[in-house]
């Protein structure tokens, strides 16, 4: 079923009532069926703490029975949440939500400068912080509007005394906890018991009240809150749920969550899909200490995996996670950026389970297409998710022919109503009729299936023949001594831009010939599509959630 695009439907304004059975009007909603559904089944795990979704009830209404009584927020007020994945964040979230704020995830990597713009540009009037990063808020906290602060330690909804002492360890022998003066700051704990003695006036939204304010990642320029309503959300969930729905089966999925639930891939993916279908996620504050997630992986026998390209990668590089049962792992979901045949290639080799592809972005909430479980094409996306219309544009706005690379753009119930306090960069965004200009190059196959070329701010120039840097990296990737690579578009003197790749080695103590490297390219790729230059990395600069910054190889 596909959207009547003549309708003209505001963004962020209506639910597909074909995917809404249950007739869900808020996240809420949402929230609270499953609460009931699937009570005593276990929601969330992080550190050796589990809760059920009972608790998550409780806990997260003690939260907003303290935020309603006991300070001066209002509904529809912005509260950031600055935490990694530990059981305080769907608890935050929660609790926020149902005191009828809106929830501004930040991201706890955060500089001082990032957050001050962030803060100050939604508004916030409440921040929940982790304390490990406690300190660069006390450096900016007196330039914005945050009335109230509430701080966690990792371990703070373990019972006495292993609370204790898990704090103490990371803060005292670890040193995890840099120093910080926050007087007015309350522990989140102790707001959430003080606000169980207390009632609470669960705050039901309409479809197209925002629900979250989900900035980019800030890598075309200043980062932009992209307005989530909860129509974008609850929508987006039965999309993502329909396609997955007969691989997960309710009450009974354990999924590894390594990626952030700050960010919108896993925020969709752990804290609203998967909740709606009672699976348990097991949250992993630190994925790139990976003997250390390994360990963890050793404790579960899971059925979902959810992951991206580099994550893949070093993952399948660990021995012992090579030694880990997968014969219940049914699904392994892939986002974030292109994953290569050869990250691919080696998951499959390691845990006999093919990678499913899907792509987003943070403004369409974010799924747009993924790949039918069982009928994978790997180096697509995948098709549209339901109630989901694409059409792929060139330079001038046109619609190109069926089959050839245009601008990718998105029309649906899950596409955003537009930037917070940004007309100008809403409406630039869109086109006259209705959807939402992605950025990315794409094509579609003549059997549905899309692939993505590239970025169209990341396409290199040679001598006017587009070189695409996925392409590119794809092929140095399956190169058996790279681990991982990026590519980018240098100045050349002759051809206008010429390619250069930089290249992280499985073997750092190995030497590699990279003129032989040269060569290996070349039988794969069109020669001005070869490398001019190859630089030897010891690793690549990425996001917090591993994804290549092409724009900081090319700012060096």
């Amino acid at each position: 079923m596909t959207t009547d695009t003549s309708a003209k439907r505001k963004p962020g304004s209506w639910i597909p009532e074909h995917l809404n059975p249950n007739n869900f009007q808020s996240i809420i909603d949402v929230f609270l069926h499953a609460c009931k559904e699937f009570k005593d089944l276990p929601a969330f795990t992080s550190v050796g703490k589990t809760i059920t979704y009972g608790e998550l009830d409780t806990l997260s209404s003690g939260f907003a029975a303290y935020l309603q009584n006991n300070t001066d927020l209002k509904e529809g007020d912005r509260i950031a949440i600055q935490l990694p994945n530990v059981i305080q964040s769907p608890i935050a979230v929660f609790g926020a939500i149902k005191a009828g704020l809106i929830v501004v995830n930040t991201n706890p990597l955060y500089t001082p400068k990032e957050l001050l713009h962030q803060f100050n540009d939604s508004g916030a009037k409440a921040l929940v912080v982790f304390a490990n990063m406690a300190h660069n808020v006390e450096s900016i906290i007196d330039k914005t509007d945050i009335k109230h602060v509430f701080i966690t330690e990792i371990a703070d909804f373990h019972p006495m005394p292993k609370k204790l002492l898990i704090n103490s360890v990371v803060k005292y022998v670890k040193k995890m906890v840099p120093a910080y003066s926050l007087p007015k700051a309350m522990s989140f704990f102790t707001a959430i018991k003080q606000g169980q003695s207390l009632k609470v006036n669960l705050v039901h939204k309409q479809p197209e009240d925002i629900a979250v304010l989900q900035y980019t990642g800030g890598t075309t320029g200043v980062a932009k809150g992209a307005m989530l309503t909860h129509a974008n959300l609850i929508s987006n969930l039965h999309q993502l749920g329909d396609r997955l729905s007969n691989h997960c089966i309710p009450g009974e999925e354990l999924y590894i969550a390594p990626l952030p639930m700050y960010h919108i891939y896993s925020f969709l993916i752990h804290g609203l899909t998967l909740l709606n279908r009672g699976a348990h996620s097991i949250l992993i504050p630190n994925p790139r200490d990976i003997p250390g997630f390994v360990k963890e992986l050793k404790k579960w026998r899971f059925s979902g995996f959810v992951g991206l390209n580099t994550l893949f990668v070093a993952l399948c590089n660990n021995e012992d996670f090579k030694k880990l049962d997968f014969s219940r792992l049914k699904v392994t979901a892939s986002g974030g950026m292109a994953l290569t045949h050869a990250a691919a290639n080696e998951w499959k080799k390691v845990t006999g389970r093919t990678v499913i592809e899907g792509y987003g972005l943070t403004e369409t909430s974010p799924v747009v297409s993924f790949n039918p479980v069982g009928k994978e094409q790997i180096g697509t996306i995948g098709v549209p998710v339901d109630d989901t219309l694409l059409k792929f544009i060139d330079d001038e706005n046109n619609e190109v022919p069926e089959g050839e690379a245009g601008v990718l753009c998105v029309y649906g119930p899950q596409v955003t109503k537009g930037y917070w306090q940004r007309e100008d960069a809403t409406r630039e965004s869109m086109t006259a009729d209705g959807y939402f200009i992605t950025g990315d190059i794409a094509k579609r196959h003549p059997d549905g299936y899309v692939q993505i070329v590239d970025r169209a701010k990341d396409m290199i120039i040679v001598s006017g023949f587009n070189v695409y840097p996925s392409e590119v990296e794809d092929c140095l990737s399956s190169h058996e001594e790279i681990l991982e690579a990026a590519a980018i578009g240098v100045y050349d003197e002759k051809t206008g831009e010429a390619v250069k790749a930089f290249v992280v080695l499985k073997d750092p103590k190995k030497e590699i010939d990279v003129a032989a490297l040269r060569m290996f390219c070349r039988k794969e790729l069109a020669a001005y599509k070869v490398p001019k230059c190859i630089e030897i990395r010891d690793d690549l600069p990425k996001t917090n959630v591993g994804k290549v910054l092409r724009r900081a190889l090319r700012d060096e």
